[in-house]
């Protein structure tokens, strides 16, 4: 099966794009693991359906490099705003987007006819720990200790953090040089965590001032990615909900591996994710039938 895509990036987190408005792609988690490998495929974080809604002007559908099918992505959602405006889908500055997390409002900034960046509304953070789901004995965990256990089970260490859903479930720890973790060890350790049924991103924070943070991602089901628009958005509700960088109503800078994002926790409880949307290239990929099957 050969299929046209169109690879885009936002902020060095990458995927696949390829417009389903008017036939979506069978087994798309296959396809998605399939074009994903770097060696193999395309290259990607995963691959992301542009689709009909009937609610909303677009719908994304959003596949991880393992298969899963995940909720909702910050870095995505900016570039499928991109992907429908520079091919002429639409023609509207700002569009309502349908995810697995609810519409989404993307406002679109052009430059010379082409989408350069967006603003997205990710809506409100959810600090309960059923709903993130989270099994705790605390309403919410903010702040807490996290405790992971070596691979013997012998060594017990503690990670302070902040369990937060933007959609899908994060865990936001604050570490002092960010650049010094082993996230292919310790990233699987959170994702895998007993306290989340159906995993998590963790986020490894490292505050540079009181307006600037940076931080890497362990996202599930892909690994350690360059960004992570919803990851990007708990690290700003984190930041300023235990005071460690940041205010509230006041745009905080927060820089990921692929690049710099700028995030909002307004006073009316929205995160808004400020970032780039590129086009890497586009072209034709075909895929085994056996892949699909």
């Amino acid at each position: 099966m050969k299929i046209e895509f169109t690879k885009m990036h936002g902020a060095g987190n990458d995927y696949v794009y390829v417009d389903c408005t008017k036939e979506e792609l069978p087994n798309p988690g296959a396809i998605s693991e399939y074009v994903s490998h770097r060696r193999f495929g395309v290259g990607s974080d995963g691959l992301i359906m542009i689709c009909k809604s009937d609610v909303a002007d677009f719908k994304m559908r959003m596949f991880n490099a393992d298969r899963s099918e995940g909720k909702m992505c910050g870095n995505g959602v900016r570039c499928v705003a991109k992907f429908v405006y520079d091919k002429g889908l639409t023609d509207k500055e700002t569009i309502e987007l349908e995810t697995l997390s609810g519409i989404k409002t993307i406002n679109m900034k052009i430059e010379e006819g082409k989408v350069v960046s967006a603003r997205v509304d990710m809506g409100k953070p959810i600090f309960r720990c059923k709903d993130i789901p989270m099994i705790s004995d605390h309403f919410i965990f903010v702040d807490q200790g996290l405790v992971l256990s070596d691979n013997y089970g012998e060594e017990k260490v503690v990670y302070n953090g902040t369990a937060i859903s933007m959609g899908n479930p994060h865990f936001v720890t604050f570490v002092k040089d960010v650049d010094s973790l082993n996230l292919e060890e310790l990233g699987p350790q959170f994702e895998h965590h007993p306290l989340f049924p159906e995993g998590v991103n963790t986020e490894f924070v490292e505050v540079i001032d009181k307006n600037t943070v940076k931080f890497r991602v362990w996202e599930r089901g892909s690994g350690e990615t360059w960004a992570c628009g919803t990851g990007a958005s708990a690290v700003c509700v984190a930041a300023v909900q235990i005071g460690r960088a940041g205010k509230k109503g006041e745009p905080l800078t927060v820089i990921a591996k692929g690049g710099t994002l700028q995030v909002t926790f307004d006073k009316n409880d929205h995160v808004y994710l400020e970032g780039p949307a590129a086009t890497s290239f586009e072209g034709v990929v075909e895929v085994p039938e056996e892949v699909i099957k």
